[in-house]
């Protein structure tokens, strides 16, 4: 049987992932790319360096292999979401940086959004809040701020996308400017009940139609390689959005079934079945996949600092070398000792959409050591699911039976234990907990004939791990009231006074 390659296009990274028949990886590759911080709260990627490291990463993983474009059926796109490119369709070159979707530079004009009372709208069509984290108010910021941007754009001559656009563009070497629903959902423009873009939504937003690409489904053949030359003529015949891709590896194609993704940031997803659920506690109603004319819908909440949290440790306070460190330092100690760590580095996701809160390390003593920080961190990437899921239990009446997880920061065994504890449900970890490149992995397959449907995908998924809650709750007693009133203390730390506001 041929092999199909995934295209996984992280934050931070770029890898290609090499599938058998069975789901099996055979082979990966890895490349890190440039993080750029302007200013504070600005964050960019260099879009050229993204395809650079994407296509090093092809050549790498087929060269492992000894493999060519002969023996690759198909090719499936996973992509960080939200974060914004545009290029000239005429010289295929970015104009600017690409705007990460951790990036807050936009809240401003969100807010102003809000006192115009527009939220409403805007929830009602896209299933989305009105915040920075989403695509749409980016690129009104480009086409705003990067000179001469706007007249282009008027004149047809500038493409939009998100990562997974930008690949596909460069991949069929301009050929196919398109989009899957799934990252088209996150865009803002998108209405999520016609599966289009709404035109007055792009009045508001002030976007022509022009820029932006067609939308299509998650599953089918969307056009064909030509750049590398090592997966020539290989179609291109699979894309979702990270965590929609995750949520279909995870094989959770129930309606109630619910995974998290402990990747840079942690993204909690639960399937609705076929009609979207507007929250009313500040989650997201987003498309998780199209098949066919199938549609099917998720709530999802959004926290911006997972494994960031643990980078913030390596690379910020230096109290652990790599990462994986921080497992064997917060096991060191029994508790965090009264600390308490809010990451909110970029301001706050799901459930609290806060842009200016800013983190916070409370609760400290003479006798704080790196170790009980390092517990304190593992803690509150767990605490802030369990926000999240509380609000996801009370927008679907359902009570969460078991949590499926993936990313890298689920292979943190005491992570794990910590998360089974607070949420008092068991945590499932498949073994290959690249879930996000093997969803990519499915929808390809499916469009190519791989494989037949998804009760055949069910059959592949294989358990490394249930963890158990104890019958200790005491980290639900004591860490979760002062989790709330630390949270609690950074709202709008940051926001401008008004003395500011006049000024500017």
């Amino acid at each position: 049987m041929k092999t199909i390659i995934s295209l996984d296009q992280g934050t931070t990274s770029s890898r290609a992932i090499l599938f058998d028949h069975q789901a099996t990886i055979l082979a990966v590759a890895q490349k890190e790319f440039t993080q750029i911080f302007p200013q504070p709260g600005w964050v960019e990627h260099d879009a050229n360096e993204i395809w650079q490291t994407q296509s090093a990463v092809i050549e790498e993983v087929l060269l492992s292999q000894k493999l060519s474009a002969s023996d690759i059926s198909a090719i499936g796109i996973t992509n960080q979401r939200e974060t914004t490119v545009v290029w000239d369709r005429k010289t295929g070159d970015p104009i600017t940086n690409a705007i990460v979707w951790q990036d807050r530079r936009t809240a401003a004009f969100c807010e102003q959004l809000k006192k115009d009372k527009l939220e409403p709208f805007f929830r009602k069509k896209t299933g989305l809040l009105l915040d920075p984290y989403f695509s749409g108010t980016k690129l009104k910021w480009i086409l705003d701020n990067v000179e001469g941007a706007r007249t282009k754009a008027e004149k047809g001559e500038l493409a939009f996308g998100t990562i997974d656009s930008w690949l596909v563009w460069k991949l069929t070497e301009g050929q196919q400017h398109i989009t899957d629903i799934s990252n088209a959902s996150r865009t803002l423009p998108l209405d999520i009940h016609t599966g289009q873009w709404d035109d007055e939504i792009l009045q508001l937003l002030d976007i022509p139609r022009s820029i932006l690409p067609e939308v299509k489904s998650c599953s089918e053949i969307y056009g064909y390689a030509s750049n590398p030359s090592s997966l020539a003529k290989v179609p291109i015949a699979g894309m979702a959005g990270d965590q929609q891709a995750s949520l279909f590896g995870q094989t959770c194609f129930q309606p109630g079934s619910a995974k998290n993704t402990y990747g840079t940031g942690c993204f909690v997803l639960s399937n609705t079945g076929n009609k979207p659920i507007l929250s009313e506690n500040n989650l997201v109603s987003t498309i998780a996949w199209k098949i066919g004319k199938d549609i099917t819908y998720a709530l999802e909440g959004s926290i911006f600092m997972g494994g960031a949290t643990v980078q913030w440790l390596r690379d910020g306070l230096g109290i652990i070398k790599k990462s994986s460190e921080i497992e064997a330092l917060a096991q060191s100690v029994d508790t965090s000792d009264g600390v308490t760590l809010v990451p909110a580095f970029s301001g706050l996701g799901a459930p609290h959409w806060d842009p200016y809160a800013r983190g916070a390390l409370v609760g400290m003593t003479r006798g704080t050591t790196a170790a009980h920080i390092a517990r304190a961190a593992l803690e509150a990437i767990s605490l802030q699911t369990c926000d999240v899921l509380d609000a996801m239990q009370r927008d679907t009446g359902t009570i969460l039976k078991e949590l499926q997880v993936d990313g890298g920061a689920c292979a943190n065994n005491l992570l794990m234990q910590i998360q089974s504890d607070l949420l008092n449900v068991p945590i499932v970890r498949p073994e290959i907990i690249e879930t996000t490149a093997r969803g990519a992995a499915f929808l390809a397959g499916l469009a190519t004939s791989s494989w037949e449907n998804p009760q055949e995908l069910s059959a592949l998924r294989t358990v490394d791990r249930i963890f158990m809650p104890s019958s200790n709750s005491r980290l639900r007693e004591t860490l979760r009231p002062k989790w709330e009133k630390a949270i609690n203390s950074t709202a709008g730390w940051a926001a401008p006074t008004e003395t500011a506001t006049e000024s500017t």
